[in-house]
């Protein structure tokens, strides 16, 4: 897919991709991808230099309006074990 954005715009979307949080950022690529359809997600993977599957999960959160608690960006446990 060729460049749906000009530079400027594209320069813009990165640096408030980079300013977002991790639930953010991957719902802010799913609209986005959602905006381009065909061909969309590969053009934000490059964009964003994200992961294709952040993409998808931020879709399908969207498509499930997925709500995490206030202030959480992950499922509640998934941070790991604690030390």
């Amino acid at each position: 897919m060729k460049a749906a954005y000009s530079p400027s715009t594209e320069e813009a979307m990165r640096h408030l991709f980079n300013s977002l949080n991790e639930r953010d950022r991957r719902l802010y690529a799913a609209v986005e991808a959602s905006k381009l359809r065909r061909g969309g997600l590969l053009y934000l993977t490059h964009l964003f230099d994200c992961d294709p599957k952040t993409i998808r999960r931020g879709v399908h959160e969207l498509q499930q309006q997925f709500c995490f608690s206030p202030g959480r960006s992950r499922k509640k446990g998934a941070d790991g074990k604690a030390a």
